[in-house]
């Protein structure tokens, strides 16, 4: 099982990027590692991030605007500029519960996951808890080894959102993380039989079913998403990695985010 324990390391590099990955301002889509899917890029984001920069530095002051440059700027990989910028807005924005929960976000894609826990426990809270936040506390906690702890931030969220597909992905990851591949399948098949599935969930579940030694159903999955060839490909490296022949730092198979 020694391969597996690799991987599983290698997945918790994954859990929170991806969990952030693509969200929207008042939202996190909380979806965690997955085999790689083709998503639609924006057709320029740099240039994207250098208009909300120009209307950022204008009024920094502006809640919107700041939200609007930290994700453009998490869009283009600089975590950490978004971060600095994010934490000025909290700021000059006292009490702003949004900007605090876009902060916390920033700090866990940039992998500083124990402020991020704390700043996301302020965005919201046990009255008016939100069940998105608990999702990103609960990958925040996945990635620190705090498993257990973990799951019960999904249970939450799962109370407030039943069957949200994105939450049930995030749980199942973790039973991945521990190598409970049996109860990871289970939870992602609820995920991904609910009819509000996206990509990453159907490649969360076939990383899964890969991961015991089913390729040939994996692969099918996989064509859900991607080209024959490349489902073929990614399906090829899953077994490579499986076998001790394949390079975790590779984002081949397992995409660390976006």
């Amino acid at each position: 099982m020694r391969q597996l324990s690799c991987l599983a390391r290698f997945l918790a590099c994954a859990v929170v990027t991806t969990a952030l990955a693509g969200c929207q301002t008042a939202g996190m889509s909380g979806i965690t590692g997955a085999l790689n899917a083709r998503a639609e890029a924006p057709a320029d984001p740099t240039r994207t991030a250098e208009i909300a920069g120009d209307k950022y530095r204008a009024n920094p002051k502006d809640p919107a605007a700041a939200l609007a440059y930290g994700q453009a700027l998490r869009a283009i990989g600089q975590r950490s500029q978004a971060v600095a910028m994010l934490e000025r807005a909290t700021l000059a924005n006292p009490g702003n519960k949004t900007v605090l929960a876009a902060y916390g976000r920033a700090l866990a894609d940039n992998g500083n996951f124990s402020a991020a826990f704390d700043a996301l426990s302020n965005a919201h809270s046990p009255d008016n808890p939100d069940w998105r936040i608990l999702s990103v506390q609960g990958a925040s906690l996945d990635q620190m080894g705090r498993n257990e702890e973990a799951r019960r931030y999904y249970a939450s969220a799962l109370k407030l959102a039943p069957g949200e597909p994105s939450v049930l992905s995030n749980l199942g990851m973790s039973y991945v993380l521990t190598k409970e591949l049996p109860k990871a399948e289970d939870t992602l098949r609820q995920a991904y039989s609910s009819g509000r599935a996206d990509p990453r969930v159907r490649q969360n579940l076939a990383l899964v079913i890969g991961l015991q030694g089913r390729f040939a159903e994996a692969e099918g999955i996989v064509r859900s998403d991607l080209p024959p060839d490349e489902a073929a490909a990614n399906v090829a490296y899953l077994k490579q990695m499986l076998d001790g022949k394949g390079d975790t730092r590779r984002g081949g198979v397992l995409a660390a985010g976006e």
